[in-house]
């Protein structure tokens, strides 16, 4: 088998179209201080990436260390269960995974890099943290997508399907109202576009759209309230299991039994939700899932096998089924 070609400071610098200077003082962090372009500094970042080039190493293909780093940001959605299934899905594939916590702090994120980089760590996943840190082989983004990285999400638009089907099943084409759209979020816009392509093939009009400026039990009780002083629905979709929490207490205050007399559906899978009277059906953020695939599709760019991976990797979110969406009268 032919040896396989070594990327040098020179190739990225020919690359970029720049000297191997300028190369290397943006890939050692000092293109700011010395007054290096904003463009060309992005150039040479990306080109670095592209051709998997590491400061000190050599191929990031050939003689790997067999360790990777997972850098977990200030994400909330990133909980233990996506670890766990980042972990098990390293330990299978033959690779030590480094898990470091940032707190949301950029210092604290560039020092846990510089670490993964001086033991020659083969690749990085940034879960909910900053993929423009100073880092120069292969790496995945568990988050949303747009840093030119491979990204791995929660399939949400299919998830508002879900979510919409549910309802449909159970006879529900009118009366239903939306808690927590509009936010200008990623995670509610697919949502909401889920919902309605199930919901206009069925026929069903949504009755109500209702903003929340927080996705919180307080939002959700406080727009469900605000709701019953002038209607009362046949079914509440909450964009997250903690409004759908508020929900079931302005219901309640109402003398209102769910799903007896309004169905409540939520997003998320929150742990709250299990503990919910009756338990919320829910479409649940598929935590351990995620973790599993940003790992598989980082050690296949870490092995080479990843050229032509998808720039975004989609992770169905499951219906786990409770007590709260009843037939429609």
């Amino acid at each position: 088998m032919a040896e396989r070609t070594r990327v040098t400071l020179a190739h990225v610098a020919a690359a970029s179209g720049v000297s191997v200077t300028t190369a290397s003082l943006v890939l050692t962090g000092r293109a700011r201080e010395l007054r290096i372009s904003e463009a060309a500094e992005q150039r040479v970042r990306s080109t670095a990436q592209e051709l998997g080039y590491r400061r000190g190493g050599g191929d990031t293909r050939a003689g790997l260390s067999r360790t990777i780093g997972f850098v977990l940001g200030a994400e909330p959605d990133v909980e233990g269960d996506t670890v766990k299934g980042a972990v098990e899905v390293a330990y299978r594939r033959g690779f030590m995974l480094f898990v470091g916590e940032t707190g949301g702090d950029p210092a604290v994120e560039r020092g846990l890099v510089e670490a993964l980089r001086d033991r020659r760590a083969d690749g990085v996943v940034f879960a909910g943290g900053r993929p423009d840190v100073l880092w120069y082989g292969p790496a995945v983004v568990l988050g949303a997508p747009g840093s030119g990285l491979p990204s791995v999400v929660p399939d949400e638009v299919r998830g508002g399907r879900s979510a919409a089907r549910v309802l449909v099943e159970a006879g529900h084409d009118r009366g239903v109202h939306l808690v927590g759209a509009g936010q200008r979020d990623v995670a509610a816009a697919d949502r909401l576009a889920g919902l309605r392509q199930v919901f206009s093939g069925a026929g069903v009009e949504v009755a109500g759209v209702h903003p929340c400026p927080e996705w919180t039990p307080e939002g959700g009780y406080d727009v469900t309230k605000d709701l019953l002083r002038r209607h009362r629905p046949a079914a509440l979709v909450c964009f997250d299991d903690r409004l759908a929490f508020g929900a079931y207490e302005a219901l309640a205050e109402a003398g209102l039994s769910v799903p007896g007399d309004v169905s409540v559906l939520g997003f998320g899978g929150h742990p709250a939700a299990a503990w919910m009277r009756p338990r919320l059906t829910t479409v649940a953020l598929p935590l351990r899932e995620l973790g599993e695939r940003a790992v598989e599709v980082l050690v296949e760019l870490v092995e080479g096998r990843g050229s032509r991976t998808p720039l975004v990797h989609r992770v169905p979110m499951p219906v786990r089924g409770g007590g709260s969406v009843a037939r429609a009268r």
